[in-house]
């Protein structure tokens, strides 16, 4: 999606301003191709991450919103093998992966602990683990866009001037002289630039989106971790009491 609002919009820039892409590639010079091929890679792979991600983030949060009925019942009625189970069936929610963290460490200190209480303490350290673990993999590629939407203009900006500086080489060379002699080679150069700007600017945009929704699942993570500490405590409680 994002590639074709990429060439449709050089394909307008084209029509309005007369650009002939193939005429002006070929009278690019070496390190200016480089530039705009460059440019391309940036944005062959910023594409390749916003894709990724809004996949990811999508199958997250319709998975969570399945998993978090469903494991609030079986926590209610007790059932923490059952809750696990449910955990394991949404291997894509943030908050599965979470929670069964924390469901399975309490588990196993319920077991073998000899400390009283040190079961919440444990599952609280594992939810914390599983939350940055967690967060880690869903950032995965994010901050990558960022690097490209602040430099990716520099890069064709970087074109541009040499470009320029190739024009101003022929005006010296040919002796020439008048905008006419480098208005064509300047136009050349500038492609760069409005290159840097496709490349970057969507960048910049999905990184904000990203960042907001990363943002909204630390908050959905931390509230499912806090719930289930307190579930861990009243239920050490209760099986203290009947002790």
């Amino acid at each position: 999606m994002f590639l074709q609002l990429q060439i449709w919009a050089l394909w307008l820039l084209q029509q309005e301003v007369g650009w002939d892409v193939r005429s002006m590639w070929n009278q690019m010079g070496v390190l200016a191709k480089a530039v705009v091929i460059a440019l391309f890679i940036m944005s062959a792979w910023s594409i390749g991450v916003m894709i990724d991600r809004l996949l990811a983030y999508s199958a997250a949060r319709k998975q969570s919103r399945l998993f978090a009925p469903a494991v609030a019942g079986a926590l209610r009625e007790g059932k923490l093998d059952e809750a696990v189970k449910i955990a394991d069936r949404y291997k894509k929610s943030h908050l599965a992966k979470v929670v069964v963290a924390g469901l399975q460490e309490f588990q196993a200190h319920q077991v073998s602990s000899e400390i009283p209480g040190e079961e919440v303490e444990a599952s609280r350290r594992a939810l914390d683990r599983a939350e940055a673990i967690v967060h880690a993999e869903l950032k995965r590629g994010v901050a990558g866009l960022a690097t490209i939407g602040s430099t990716a203009p520099f890069v064709g900006l970087f074109g541009t001037v040499v470009g320029i500086i190739n024009a101003f080489k022929g005006i010296a060379t040919e002796k020439a002289t008048g905008i006419g002699a480098v208005a064509g080679v300047i136009s050349e150069a500038l492609v760069a630039t409005a290159i840097g700007l496709f490349v970057a600017i969507p960048a910049v945009w999905m990184f904000n989106y990203f960042t907001e929704r990363l943002n909204a699942f630390d908050v959905e993570m931390g509230n499912s971790s806090s719930e289930l500490v307190d579930y861990f405590i009243k239920r050490s409680q209760k099986a203290a009491a009947r002790k």
